[in-house]
Parts: structure tokens; sequence; C-alpha cells
């Protein structure tokens, strides 16, 4: 299990941010930062490759491991 911290270029919406369940999103004026935890390095991808499915730039991710 890690945490992770992912910025995007875009404020998403609400509908948007669903998508994510298990993360909490941050707005900034013209960006989003989603916090929470992945189980493993598959559902990290998941989360990766949904949002450049939705065309979603990602601006940083950062994978913080959980003892």
């Amino acid at each position: 299990m890690a945490s992770l911290l992912i910025q995007v270029d875009a404020k998403l919406s609400d509908e948007l941010t669903g998508a994510f369940p298990h993360m909490v999103a941050r707005h900034q004026s013209s960006s989003t930062t989603l916090v929470g935890t992945v189980a493993d390095q598959e559902e990290m991808l998941g989360v990766m490759n949904l949002l450049v499915t939705m065309g979603i730039d990602i601006l940083l991710m950062i994978r913080i491991p959980v003892d």
C-alpha cells in the first residue's frame, strides 16, 4: 500500500473526481490535486491511465510508501 499525490493540469469537476472515490480532491485555481492511497502498483497505474484516457495532463505524481 502507498499514499499517492497527483496534481493535474485541470480543475476537475465533482463528476470527474467521482471517478476516484478513494482519493480526496483539492482544487487550486487551474489545477486539482488528488490525494489518497492505492493498494499496489497496478491500482496506481489504473489511476494514471484513467486520467490520460480522460485527456487530463498529469503535472506531478508522488508515491509515498506506507509501512
